[in-house]
């Protein structure tokens, strides 16, 4: 295992920046320091799923007691409906175990949870990267305020637009998906009593409604995905009014059931959905990429933070197989290696699946789309949630052993 000493920089504080952070000091052991280009850490007020593969991880490094009482486990199945919220099937949101199950957070709640597993003193508020570059004792990280250090590796968590991917040699376009969504949060409270505390998806002319439960049920997260070419004219996210959401789901082709809870909802916000096409390479010597630096991907499988969460445990395994500091790169390229594969999958995965909500293209034909969730229902419990990110790790480091040795 790497020294003690070994100093890790971790650029960028969000929830794939915290959960390295975490990883990389409990399994390998690793000094970390994260810096945050913002003066708070925080994330919007919205909410984001945490998958039963994440939850497998977060297990491992002991933090899933604390996010799971933040958070909320819902009563059973979701369920995937027409416009009119005519069953379409139910939606197993477990793996086959059934030992986890989805998590619904409040982005704010889960990023407190993973910033109460760390040493205050490693995270650095108000350091926007400016300069990341490789020099002889290491790796020199430069920020707008004028701080610069250098560390023995830096892990880029930096996001959709990254800085440390452009000094891996990495410069994707972002693919605009042709939706953005509206997103927020509604009080618990004024929904009517029998109002099912679980997954629930419309999906109707091209366009779906998505509601979940959060922070142990107060809330109710909603997604609400449209059609719209508005991010390419400007921004590609802001605050937008509550009326022209409801009238994308206004008339009687909708549920009466959705337009009461739209009724409901007092403040939203859209967002334009970008991903990019699978980068050709993660690494370059001791740096690295984690999260939506490695693999910006659209939000209709929920794993964006989910395979976040996995890099990190494949990352703290390899790094923690590295005898010393002049082995990090060939950890690196081993972990990128591993998870290049698997997040590439998932970001077709997330394009199709979009597709699917929204009948496009080859799922115009509803029964044909309606067969297909159906039939993906099993097949996502079993790639993707029973994916166990620390045991991937492990056997990948045998079979690199093998080869090195042979």
């Amino acid at each position: 295992m790497v020294s003690h000493a070994t100093r890790i920089g971790i650029i960028g504080g969000g929830m794939g920046g915290l959960t390295a952070a975490i990883a990389l000091t409990r399994i390998a052991g690793v000094q970390v320091t994260v810096f945050e280009q913002a003066g708070a850490l925080g994330e919007v007020g919205a909410g984001v799923t945490v998958a039963p593969n994440a939850s497998r991880v977060l297990d491992r490094l002991g933090v899933l007691d604390r996010i799971k009482s933040a958070g909320a486990v819902p009563d059973g199945h979701g369920v995937y409906l027409d416009a009119m919220g005519r069953m379409v099937t139910d939606a197993a949101w477990e793996d086959s175990a059934k030992r986890y199950r989805n998590i619904g957070m409040y982005r704010p709640d889960l990023i407190d949870a993973l910033a109460q597993a760390i040493d205050p003193e490693t995270i650095r508020l108000g350091h926007r990267l400016s300069a990341v570059e490789t020099v002889d004792s290491g790796v020199r990280v430069t920020f707008e305020n004028g701080a610069e250090d250098v560390f023995d590796a830096v892990v880029g968590a930096d996001g959709i637009h990254s800085v440390v991917r452009n000094a891996v040699g990495q410069f994707p376009e972002p693919v605009y998906s042709g939706y953005l969504v509206y997103r927020g949060v509604v009080d618990a409270s004024l929904l009517p009593a029998d109002w099912p505390m679980i997954s629930q998806v419309w999906m109707g002319d091209s366009r779906h409604f998505m509601c979940y439960p959060l922070q142990q049920r107060k809330l109710i997260n909603f997604v609400a995905g449209i059609p719209s070419d508005r991010p390419l004219h400007g921004s590609w996210s802001g605050p937008a009014e509550v009326e022209e959401l409801a009238a994308e789901f206004a008339g009687d082709g909708w549920d009466p059931k959705l337009q009461q809870f739209i009724g409901l909802i007092d403040r939203t916000f859209w967002w334009g959905l970008f991903d990019h096409e699978p980068l050709t390479n993660w690494s370059r010597g001791a740096i690295t990429l984690l999260g939506d630096a490695a693999h910006t991907m659209l939000p209709h499988q929920g794993q964006g933070v989910s395979q976040a969460i996995e890099d990190s445990m494949a990352l703290a395994t390899f790094l923690a197989a590295a005898e010393e500091a002049s082995d990090i790169p060939e950890a690196f390229r081993r972990y990128a290696a591993v998870r290049m594969q698997r997040t590439a999958i998932l970001q077709s995965g997330s394009r199709r699946a979009g597709a699917m909500f929204d009948a496009q293209d080859e799922f115009a034909d509803l029964a044909k789309r309606d067969a297909d969730i159906r039939v993906g229902r099993d097949f996502r419990r079993s790639a993707v949630f029973d994916y166990d990110a620390h045991k991937v790790a492990e056997q990948a480091l045998t079979r690199f052993r093998k080869v090195q040795f042979a």
